[in-house]
């Protein structure tokens, strides 16, 4: 041991040590919370995980990005913090708790874990349910995951095509002697 040790790389060491050391836990997320500030809601972490399966179960990913590459689980749940009133917000969450029971009764399995025409033909039978809350439940779900997708970043540059509010010009656009 009669080496001795450069004080550089020892503080190099020692900060990848503090480094991994503060990054480490960030890499298991068991902590029951949403990844989500939200104000007048309140969600876990299974329920956050049902509806990221669920808004991809609604917008599949194929050549484009789905709704879980888009993460619009949560635009969906930041837009009915912000924009729904607090009963609409109350049954919300309601809905989202009884649509967890829900399709564990009528899958045997967890929604997460069901295969994707699983889930399609699940979807299709939840205007039976019968459940207001249910159904309002994924009429929001269903109408804000749409509206984030359509809004979404890859959609508004890769796939919508813009053009200058007049329109192009058409020099044989026939005019006529009326």
């Amino acid at each position: 041991m009669s080496e001795k040790i450069n004080r550089r790389s020892a503080l190099r060491t020692m900060l990848y040590i503090a480094g991994g050391a503060l990054i480490l836990p960030a890499c298991y997320r068991d902590s029951g919370r949403a990844s989500i500030a939200l104000v007048n809601i309140s969600i876990d972490e299974s329920d956050e995980m049902l509806l990221e399966s669920l808004v991809e179960a609604l917008i599949p990913a194929d050549d484009t990005p789905g709704g879980k590459g888009l993460r619009l689980h949560l635009f969906v749940l930041k837009m009915v913090d912000d924009c729904h009133e607090p009963e609409s917000q109350q049954q919300f969450v309601e809905g989202l708790k009884k649509f967890a029971i829900w399709s564990e009764e009528e899958l045997s399995k967890l929604f997460i874990d069901a295969k994707s025409n699983e889930k399609t033909e699940l979807m299709t039978r939840v205007e039976e349910s019968g459940d207001e809350s249910l159904l309002s439940f994924f009429k929001t779900t269903k109408r804000r995951t749409i509206q984030g997708y359509m809004n979404s970043q890859y959609v508004m540059t890769n796939l919508v095509k813009y053009e200058i509010a007049p329109g192009r010009y058409n020099g044989y656009f026939p005019m006529g002697n009326e």
